[in-house]
């Protein structure tokens, strides 16, 4: 099985050491931005499986990214996370095409848990797509 790649979208270096380390200990490969001048382009020379993005960025919020992840047809297959400290009002505004939506402060276990599902949806989705 080869490894899982996910890309982190987050400003806030703590939280990006938190994410990065618990994912590591789960045996993915993380590759941890700031900001993306084009994240389309972004996400396809980084390669990720998966995208995990916080809402409140400098300059953009990472719904943008997501909805403009979810728009483009080489891009739009990704699972794509949001963490927001106000989860209840990003929900309320639109949810950008995100397949989940975590609550911050998240729990790692929930993060470790959510990744593994969305991976696994993923998976067998592709291999639908395969028959």
């Amino acid at each position: 099985m080869t490894e899982k790649k996910i890309l982190l979208i987050e400003d806030n270096t703590d939280i990006t050491e938190i994410i990065s380390t618990v994912l590591a200990d789960d045996g993915y490969k993380v590759s941890a931005i700031t900001e993306a001048d084009d994240i389309v382009q972004t996400v396809l020379d980084t390669g990720p499986d998966l995208i995990i993005t916080d809402y409140i960025l400098e300059g953009i919020n990472g719904g943008e990214y997501c909805s403009a992840i979810k728009r483009d047809a080489r891009t739009a297959h990704l699972p794509v996370i949001i963490l927001s400290g106000y989860g209840k009002v990003l929900e309320s505004l639109g949810d950008y095409g995100a397949d989940q939506i975590m609550d911050k402060p998240f729990n790692n276990d929930d993060l470790s848990a959510t990744v593994a599902q969305l991976l696994a949806s993923s998976k067998k989705e592709d291999q639908m797509n395969d028959r």
